[in-house]
């Protein structure tokens, strides 16, 4: 799941992908390969690629899983990658507004997946249009929070790049840039020293819908179900969780 929800820094979401390892590998390995068919193999030339690979390092993948992805992916292996990309829009419980990214080789297996899993965990699929106006294609970096690198170190590394805010997102920052600028503020972040987790285009709202613990545990449980469905790649949402609500779910968890 991405976006600016609070989701990304729980408890519950971390304890989620601990246990989907495989399915987080497969995916980010999927990344790999369709930056690589892109851009080519070489990682000056292709940003895309360099952040895809950056974000399977920090979720742990083995670098011979992701060598091999780029070599796969840039055709010299002599494997066929060929995967589409699909927005399905949707509505979660009680409204909140949801956009499905799939990466898939069958278009026909991911749209019933995606219907399914909407349909029986509470969920209600929107016509094309309907949900994405409410949400702005942003380039997104995030940044876990260690000692020694401050909010002000952040803002200042990337201010002349292009970077329209620096969010605390609890337990990390996230730097919000038009996409066209993300290639920019990452390297003025690594020119500073600053560590990253991820730089990527998402889909940002324009408006966050305050939820309470009941509708949370709702949009999570649909969430999870759809994370679950290899095809889906990237969920966005413009729900955001109360502190006093965030507690109540760290409690649970």
């Amino acid at each position: 799941m991405s976006g600016h929800s609070k989701w990304a820094t729980t408890k519950h979401k971390k304890a989620v992908i601990d246990g989907r390892r495989a399915k987080s590998f497969a995916k980010l390995i999927k990344n790999i390969e369709v930056a690589a068919k892109m851009g080519g193999a070489d990682l000056s030339g292709n940003p895309t690629l360099v952040d895809a690979i950056q974000k399977a390092k920090k979720t742990s993948v083995p670098i011979d899983n992701i060598n091999r992805a780029v070599k796969r992916g840039a055709g010299l292996t002599g494997e066929s990658v060929d995967y589409q990309t699909i927005m399905y829009e949707g509505y979660g419980p009680n409204g909140v507004a949801l956009l499905i990214e799939c990466l898939t080789d069958n278009k026909n297996r991911a749209a019933a997946e995606v219907r399914t899993l909407m349909k029986s965990n509470g969920g209600t699929m929107a016509d094309p249009g309907s949900v994405a106006y409410n949400f702005s294609r942003k380039g997104v970096i995030s940044i876990t929070k260690t000692d020694g690198v401050t909010e002000d170190d952040i803002l200042l590394a990337v201010l002349d790049a292009g970077a329209e805010e620096v969010a605390d997102q609890g337990g990390g920052f996230e730097v919000v840039t038009e996409p066209s600028h993300l290639v920019a503020a990452r390297t003025a972040l690594v020119q500073a020293g600053i560590d990253y987790d991820s730089a990527e285009a998402e889909f940002v709202p324009n408006l966050h819908v305050e939820v309470d613990i009941d509708t949370a545990r709702k949009v999570f449980r649909l969430i999870d179900a759809l994370e679950e469905s290899d095809d889906v790649q990237n969920i966005f949402s413009n729900y955001a969780v109360p502190a006093a609500v965030q507690a109540l779910l760290d409690d649970e968890d």
